[in-house]
């Protein structure tokens, strides 16, 4: 039970932020700026690597460039690239064209752009690496904060940024499942230091209720493999092994290039495998705790926007900070409020477009797919 605090005792500037990937690191470096002493803790013992590339469109880019990071994201950037659906033969059924060199639109690998957002805090804010949070205990005078190494400390506000599988929601908000939505469909992502198809192109191969996405740039390969479930599937998310062999049984026996894919991701040290959800919420603060990015409104993969909503939900809380300098209830107010609408259209496209386009569920849907793509 939560202990009634006083809105107005906000004097302390300390801040913890749990999580250090695109939402922690974001939030951290505007909070720091805006004054605030901030603690980022992270349970993995770096930066965790791995992952498919982020696009850096519309609102985010305006952020990057506040930030001071778009001319290097210009110079990092990958070469745009078409996607190409297959079918089992390896024919091409249809194509998207990449998006135009004249759009300002930019796709960047997910760990170059988290070594720039590390860049950008690095001695300005403490790093916990190896460590979790326990125990939150909201109080009069802030949260004490009880660590997995046996520490405690006490901060003004903490910040969840900490995934779909959020530490701090659970604690302060309540149980995920009240929260998480899932959208009937299971994924994996591995990526491969080899080209598995040419060299900055992604292909797309559909049976009925699966999905496989190949994206190849840099001389890498991201491989995601994608099904429909009915019901959600009852395993242990610590438990890769059990988790590889959940895919194995759902993928074997179908072909294109599905069996050599299967072989790399057996040996794979990067796989990873989750449900496809939204994190829905009514409100994502309560009393000292707010939540950013996947830990609040987690739009899942197949609205390609997880990085991008969380540098714009970082930005959008800061921004609420400036509105209210001295009372985070205000601005907490304001986050809420601000980001909504925006936040409900990016989940809604999500199911609309994303799920129908790249985990179509029935051979009706793949055909119906097709017949809106050109033929090259």
């Amino acid at each position: 039970m939560q202990e009634k605090i006083d809105d107005t005792d906000i004097r302390p500037m300390s801040l913890l932020v749990s999580g250090a990937s695109f939402a922690g690191l974001s939030t951290a470096y505007w909070m720091n700026r805006l004054g605030y002493q901030v603690t980022v803790v992270e349970v993995a013992q770096g930066l965790r690597k791995g992952g498919t590339p982020v696009d850096i469109r519309d609102r985010t880019i305006g952020i990057v460039a506040r930030m001071g990071l778009l001319d290097e994201i210009r110079a990092r950037r990958l070469p745009p690239r078409p996607t190409i659906f297959k079918n089992a033969d390896d024919e091409i059924e249809g194509r998207l064209p990449p998006q135009s060199a004249d759009e300002e639109e930019y796709e960047i690998e997910r760990d170059v752009l988290l070594g720039m957002l590390f860049k950008a805090i690095e001695g300005r804010v403490e790093i916990l690496f190896g460590n979790s949070i326990v125990k939150l205990t909201e109080t009069q005078q802030g949260v004490r904060t009880s660590f997995a190494d046996g520490s405690e400390r006490t901060f003004s506000l903490v910040i969840g940024c900490d995934g779909n599988h959020s530490v701090v929601r659970r604690m302060s908000f309540g149980d995920e499942a009240t929260y998480s939505h899932f959208l009937g469909a299971y994924f994996s992502v591995s990526v491969v230091d080899k080209l598995m198809i040419g060299q900055n192109t992604t292909q797309v191969f559909s049976t009925p209720g699966k999905s496989v996405i190949l994206n190849a740039y840099d001389s890498k390969t991201d491989i995601v493999l994608g099904f429909r479930s009915d019901n959600e599937l009852a395993y242990d998310h610590r438990d890769q092994a059990q988790q590889k062999r959940i895919i194995h049984e759902q993928f074997t026996g179908i072909g294109w290039k599905v069996p050599a894919l299967l072989a790399e991701i057996e040996d794979a040290d990067n796989f990873y495998f989750d449900k496809l959800c939204q994190i829905r919420m009514p409100c994502w603060t309560s009393g000292r705790f707010a939540l950013v990015g996947d830990a609040a409104y987690c739009a899942s993969p197949a609205a390609g926007m997880g990085g991008s909503l969380a540098i714009i939900g970082a930005a959008a809380l800061a921004d609420a900070f400036e509105m209210h300098p001295g009372n985070f209830a205000f601005a907490f107010e304001a986050y809420n409020d601000g980001l909504r609408t925006f936040i409900d259209e990016t989940q809604m496209q999500a199911v609309d477009f994303g799920l129908e386009i790249f985990f179509p569920k029935t051979e009706e849907s793949i055909r119906r797919r097709m017949e809106q793509l050109p033929v090259t």
